[in-house]
C-alpha cells in the first residue's frame, strides 16, 4: 500500500513540474502567413464543390448500405417462413 501511495505522490510531483515547464515558442513568419491566404481564397470555391461532393457521395453510401440492410432483413424473414 506504501508503494501505491509514493507512486501516486510522485506522480503528482512530476505532473506539477510538467505543468511548470515553458510552452515551446511558436516561430513567428507574419509574411509568410499572409501568402497562404490568398491561396486560400483562391480555392475556397473549388473546395465548397469538393465538400458537396463528398456529402453527395455519403448520402449515396448510407442509402446503399441502409437498403442492402433492408435486404438482408427481407432474406432472413423469407428464410425463417
Amino acid at each position: 500500500m506504501s508503494k501505491l501511495i509514493a507512486a501516486l505522490v510522485a506522480g503528482l510531483f512530476a505532473a506539477g513540474a510538467f505543468a511548470q515547464a515553458a510552452a515551446p515558442a511558436a516561430p513567428a513568419a507574419p509574411a509568410a502567413a499572409a501568402a497562404p491566404a490568398a491561396k486560400m481564397e483562391e480555392k475556397k470555391p473549388m473546395a465548397k464543390a469538393d465538400k458537396m461532393e463528398d456529402k453527395k457521395a455519403m448520402a449515396a453510401e448510407k442509402k446503399e448500405k441502409k437498403m442492402a440492410k433492408k435486404k438482408m432483413k427481407k432474406e432472413k424473414m423469407e428464410k425463417k417462413a
